[in-house]
């Protein structure tokens, strides 16, 4: 169970992450959307497990090979963004949130 704490973290972490998925996107995945679903924040607050969800979902590998070559980066990004609010910055881990994939394949057996 998820502390008041983690859970102001993970959010603040979502919110910020987003943003720099949206100024620095296009330069990781140039023509794919990438959002940031949920957000896992170890109790410690010193690691977080970032889900992210790819629009279009072709070469998924790919992109995420991207995004986890510039975590460093990013880090570094989110470093800049939270400093007034954290004392440190969590390591941060990227994984593949492919769960619209997998409701449009329930939706598209459950068609006539």
């Amino acid at each position: 169970m998820e502390s008041t704490r983690q859970k102001k973290v993970s959010r603040l972490i979502q919110k910020e992450i987003a943003g720099i998925f949206l100024r620095k996107g296009n330069e990781l995945a140039p023509g794919k959307m990438i959002s940031i679903t949920r957000v896992r924040i170890s109790p410690d607050l010193s690691s977080a497990r970032i889900y992210i969800s790819i629009f279009p979902s072709n070469d998924n590998k790919q992109v995420m090979k991207a995004v986890n070559d510039h975590i460093p980066r990013i880090r570094y990004e989110l470093g800049h963004q939270i400093k007034s609010q954290l004392r440190i910055v969590p390591e941060i881990a990227f994984f593949l949130d492919d769960s619209l994939d997998y409701i449009e394949n329930i939706d598209n057996l459950l068609k006539p």
